[in-house]
């Protein structure tokens, strides 16, 4: 810490436990959380901006205070807390998202291949539908449903709805063609 930080007085001062098998460290304005089930990272754009949000690692607690008195740094430090909190929970437990194969007619195949999935016979479809796999994200095709696992719970979502918007109606009535890959569960 500066000696212009230590004179100016903290307003918003969250903290969350840091656990025993968790290691997280500040680089900058980077957050990286390594655990048992890997490394991941999250970069906080808002971060020493304007001298104003902070944070800092003491012991086994993550602290973010802000040195200003508004509303907007409050909630700028509760979302750094939450993003720790989703790091923390990613590299102890992981993120597991379970979507869904539904089809009336034309069955669809699903193939996963160099960072991409590929859907093929989407309602008859010739060309194959292509969705990116964001990040460090695992897939697994289990008959007509996809296992999107992952430690990183944006890149996770990201991927999920990729899949979904690739699936995407857009020239035919969605109440009677209602074909698509969809998010059904969500699991840590």
């Amino acid at each position: 810490m500066s000696t212009e930080v230590k004179t100016q007085q903290i307003y918003y001062l969250e903290e969350i436990e840091i656990p025993e098998d968790v290691k997280i460290e500040i680089d900058g304005n980077k957050i990286i959380a390594e655990g048992k089930l890997g490394k991941t990272f999250k970069e906080i754009k808002h971060v020493g901006l304007n001298k104003i949000i902070f944070m800092k690692v003491e012991g086994n607690k993550f602290i973010a205070y802000s040195t200003k008195k508004r509303r907007e740094y409050k909630a700028m430090v509760n979302t750094i807390i939450a993003h720790v909190r989703n790091l923390i929970e990613g590299v102890t437990k992981g993120y597991k998202y379970t979507m869904k194969i539904v089809y009336s007619h034309f069955p669809i195949k699903v193939e996963i291949k160099e960072g991409k999935v590929f859907i093929y016979n989407f309602l008859g479809e010739k060309t194959p539908r292509v969705a990116e796999i964001v990040g460090d994200v695992k897939i697994e095709v289990k008959e007509n449903y996809l296992i999107v696992s992952g430690n990183n719970i944006e890149e996770v979502g990201q991927t999920c709805n990729n899949i979904e918007q690739a699936c995407r109606i857009t020239v035919w009535d969605r109440r009677v063609f209602q074909d698509g890959i969809f998010l059904i569960k969500r699991e840590n």
